[in-house]
């Protein structure tokens, strides 16, 4: 029962609801609630602080939560391991992702050697997918510019040009390149907090004491593609990440090099689990690092 009602409240804390965690676990939600109110009924604490549907871990909870983390990545491991030994045939590969593109190549490559291996991703910014390499969401992150931290192994896989791209009606449009300098006054739609792209450029920007008018934050690719499209203001994406429009141009910026470094990142206790250097060994075996 003991077991249960940890399985219960680490579903309820990763879901950020009961709702959510009785689905993940296809069980009833008073079932679910039950074994919960349970579990902080015998030890006579608050787990998480209820808000009409909402819940939120308390102090307790958040540190309840981490040791179920890793639980339940031990358990998943142990399976995996298991899996490994009758033939790696089966198993749950969970990535964090910063964007598309990189991530299918990957996964279409892993695919064709190990099929039968269930892939999730989730995308995010790099801080976002860092987080979730540490909390136990992901085996596997494909990440921008990752801080140091002996708990993260990071493995550089590619390196690319942040460029800018403009809408047809820009004067920029017609143009093979800028200078950094005729970025001054450009309006400018940025990606939000914690974009790798965002902050090489902002560096680089800084340092030439180039001043942009930031008119827009959004948080993805496709929203910043859509403002520019509609002439909000010019956008900066790294240059394999630009999809070629009719109304939409890069424009390379030809006096500066603004470099995004890339990783395959996993958790440093993980390294060695057959699972992620699989994805790993993939990965890695076209990059020319």
């Amino acid at each position: 029962m003991f077991k249960s009602e940890l399985r219960s409240f680490h579903a309820v804390a990763r879901h950020s609801g009961f709702s959510a965690a009785a689905r993940a676990l296809n069980i009833s939600q008073p079932t679910l609630s039950t074994q919960v109110k349970a579990l902080e009924q015998r030890y006579g604490i608050e787990l998480f602080n209820r808000i009409g549907r909402n819940v939120r871990l308390t102090g307790p909870g958040r540190e309840l939560y981490d040791i179920t983390s890793r639980l339940s990545q031990a358990e998943l491991d142990a399976e995996n391991l298991l899996e490994a030994f009758r033939g790696f045939t089966a198993g749950n590969l969970s990535i964090a992702a910063v964007g598309p593109f990189h991530a299918t190549d990957m996964i279409v490559a892993y695919k064709q050697k190990y099929p039968l291996i269930d892939v999730e991703v989730q995308f995010g910014n790099s801080n976002r997918c860092f987080e979730r390499i540490l909390n136990y969401e992901a085996d596997v992150g494909i990440i921008a510019e990752v801080p140091s931290d002996p708990r993260v192994t990071t493995f550089p896989y590619s390196v690319h040009q942040v460029i800018t791209f403009v809408n047809s009606d820009h004067p920029f449009f017609h143009r093979d390149s800028v200078a950094i300098e005729e970025l001054q006054g450009q309006k400018v739609v940025r990606r939000e907090t914690g974009s790798t792209t965002r902050i090489a450029i902002e560096r680089e920007l800084a340092a030439r004491h180039v001043n942009v008018d930031i008119v827009l934050e959004l948080g993805s690719r496709e929203a910043i593609w859509k403002a520019v499209d509609q002439g909000i203001g010019i956008g900066f994406v790294a240059d394999f990440e630009f999809v070629p429009h009719p109304n939409l141009r890069a424009v390379p910026i030809s006096d500066i090099s603004v470099e995004t470094n890339y990783f395959l990142a996993c958790l440093t206790e993980r390294q060695n689990s057959r699972l992620i250097r699989s994805f790993c060994d993939v990965a890695l075996a076209n990059t020319d690092f």
